[in-house]
């Protein structure tokens, strides 16, 4: 009878432990998790497109964002651009010698910032610029009760926060890559006629030889679905935030990673499907 408590505890012991480290636990709890997000930014979704009707309440405020978007962000992915497109110009400067036309290089350029460079470059800066703002907008605004102040005064916060957020973004991000490849090719022209002594003659031919309407078209495309992930992801978070001011850092911290790998996914997804 003396150690019969330690042989209760014994037994006990190791039933609590393994289910601390049950891995069952643990992929039912990610799982769980996963259902409930996917809920909540389902109905986000949906109240959205309940409040598109209400044009005159977004209208306005997608105008002063579309302004802080497109103003705000603009010296950033240009220079983003021009570095992205000097460098390709030099390292097709290391690798066009020998018997390949020099005018090759330039059709890698103009196509590598066009189709690829220009809107995911592009996208990610707004991923770290716009979508860590709203996730900290929104965040701080959930956590100090003022989306709560909205409702009670009958008033929609997702046609007041979030869905001028979301369409000034989305709108805002396709010219933000024209910006951005147009700077690209000419900083990429500019390191060519360094790196690779082309002439202007030579430049011009090859991006006209390699270059095809649809691929404009594709960037533009490729950016709508990066503006959508860049601006709806992080205003899900930020809505969804808690805790306080540490809850709005991890908002914060998750919108901008998420974002992040939602582009990426995106990019070899509509890679798969627009170019085949």
């Amino acid at each position: 009878m003396a150690d019969e408590p330690w042989r209760l505890s014994r037994a006990y012991s190791v039933p609590v432990e393994r289910a601390v480290y049950d891995p069952r636990r643990q992929i039912g709890r990610w799982t769980l998790l996963a259902a409930t997000h996917m809920g909540r930014f389902s109905n986000l979704v949906v109240e959205m497109v309940r409040g598109l009707p209400e044009w005159r309440i977004w209208v306005p405020r997608t105008i002063d964002q579309a302004a802080h978007v497109g103003v705000g962000s603009l010296f950033i992915v240009m220079l983003t651009a021009a570095f992205a497109g000097g460098v390709t110009a030099l390292q097709a400067g290391y690798q066009f010698t020998g018997s390949i036309p020099v005018y090759f290089a330039a059709g890698v350029i103009v196509q590598s910032l066009i189709l690829e460079l220009g809107p995911v470059l592009t996208a990610m800066v707004l991923a770290g610029r716009i979508g860590a703002r709203y996730a900290a907008e929104l965040g701080t605004m959930r956590v100090t009760e003022q989306i709560d102040a909205l409702e009670s005064l009958g008033r929609s916060p997702i046609s007041h926060l979030v869905i001028p957020r979301v369409v000034a973004g989305t709108l805002m991000l396709p010219i933000l890559v024209l910006f951005a490849d147009l700077t690209g090719i000419f900083f990429g022209w500019a390191a060519a006629r360094q790196s690779l002594a082309i002439t202007n003659a030579d430049f011009v031919f090859g991006a006209r030889y390699f270059f095809q309407p649809y691929d404009l078209w594709y960037s533009l495309i490729k950016s709508l679905f990066f503006g959508l992930a860049v601006t709806i992801m992080p205003c899900y978070m930020g809505f969804s935030a808690q805790k306080g001011a540490e809850g709005v850092g991890r908002a914060t911290t998750t919108a901008v990673v998420t974002a992040s790998v939602l582009i990426l996914a995106l990019d070899a997804f509509l890679s798969q499907v627009l170019l085949l």
